[in-house]
């Protein structure tokens, strides 16, 4: 696995061959979606037999989208140490509370208008109302929920926040580089997340896609 300085979350992830792929490649976090709507939902008990194929460093990662404590409660008993995302209208106070109940470490999903017309985003304020977060994913907002594979635009997004930022929504190999040049410097750290940009198909992952992908960040980091 390479050293990154700009880590790699590959989500969406339903076989064991991608598993094996996304590892190889370098990258640092594994997302599994427990969206029952999403076309790359798993089972939490799917999760746990993929959770286990990952060395201690590469973090799972369990995708939610307004799920119940009690939902979350039981997908950790089978992904046990995983970080929470939370990808819904759930509050601060939800997050927060849910996430210390068990304790648990947990990502905040931001979903941002993409069109040129569109306002742009006051990250700054959304930072300070989900200050517990350990890092601000920035996504497109799309009809319903989860990933649309669509980018946002980047140029609504300009102010320095003190917060770890993860940038996805429509990332590829061809564009990743120009993402980590605007974001890089915006906040504490940053990460990115792609999903759709390294697929054969819906939850089928390209490993030669992960590795062209994998391979960019590098270029740009």
């Amino acid at each position: 696995m390479m050293n990154l300085s700009t880590s790699i979350k590959i989500c969406g992830l339903t076989r064991e061959q991608d598993i094996d792929a996304a590892v190889e490649h370098g990258a640092s976090a594994i997302g599994f979606v427990l969206y029952p709507k999403s076309p790359r939902f798993i089972s939490p008990q799917r999760a746990g037999e993929l959770a286990r194929r990952l060395p201690a460093f590469v973090s799972p990662v369990l995708l939610f989208v307004n799920a119940s404590a009690q939902t979350i409660a039981q997908s950790l008993d089978h992904v046990p140490g995983a970080c929470l995302q939370f990808h819904g209208d759930e509050s601060a106070e939800f997050c927060s509370e849910t996430a210390q109940r068990f304790n648990s470490r947990w990502i905040r999903a931001v979903r941002i208008e993409g069109g040129d017309q569109s306002t742009p985003f006051d990250l700054v304020k959304y930072a300070l109302e989900y200050k517990s977060a350990q890092a601000l994913l920035l996504d497109a907002h799309v009809q319903g929920y989860g990933g649309g594979g669509k980018p946002f635009n980047w140029s609504h997004i300009t102010q320095n926040v003190n917060a770890h930022l993860v940038l996805s929504g429509g990332l590829t190999p061809a564009n990743v580089g120009s993402g980590i040049a605007h974001f890089k410097s915006l906040g504490l750290s940053l990460g990115v997340d792609v999903s759709s940009g390294v697929e054969q198909d819906k939850g089928i992952k390209d490993p030669e896609k992960i590795k062209a992908f994998v391979n960019a960040v590098l270029c740009a980091s």
